[in-house]
């Protein structure tokens, strides 16, 4: 089972910076994919950057202000967001799909964590 801990949501005005942490922990032998998702109000949940493998991949809403990173030694996911806009006021959520040990894929969501934007 993976727990997921998610931070680094917060309040900040126009073309300000966030980053967001997702700390994964528990029983698996790896996590080869890990991504970042939001859901703005009255919005669908959306991708907004995975890396899977090494590999990136963005929103076109946010390539070039947000950058996805992760360390694996601490099993943790970063979004390094600048120039940020009232429009990437959202709950962000991360999501990570791991191996567990009985060689199946499992995918976890973590609590999400808000993101406010002022204009």
């Amino acid at each position: 089972q993976v727990q997921l801990v998610e931070s680094g949501g917060g309040w900040v005005q126009t073309g300000g910076s966030l980053r967001l942490s997702c700390a994964a922990s528990g029983s698996f032998v790896s996590i080869p994919n890990m991504g970042w998702y939001r859901q703005g109000p009255g919005n669908q949940r959306e991708l907004v950057a995975t890396i899977n493998r090494g590999a990136t991949d963005y929103a076109d809403s946010v390539k070039g202000r947000f950058t996805i990173s992760r360390d694996n030694a601490k099993n943790t996911v970063y979004l390094q967001m600048n120039g940020l806009k009232p429009d990437d006021t959202a709950v962000y959520y991360c999501k990570v799909g791991s191996i567990n040990w009985r060689g199946g894929y499992v995918e976890v969501w973590g609590q999400g964590t808000l993101v406010t934007v002022a204009s």
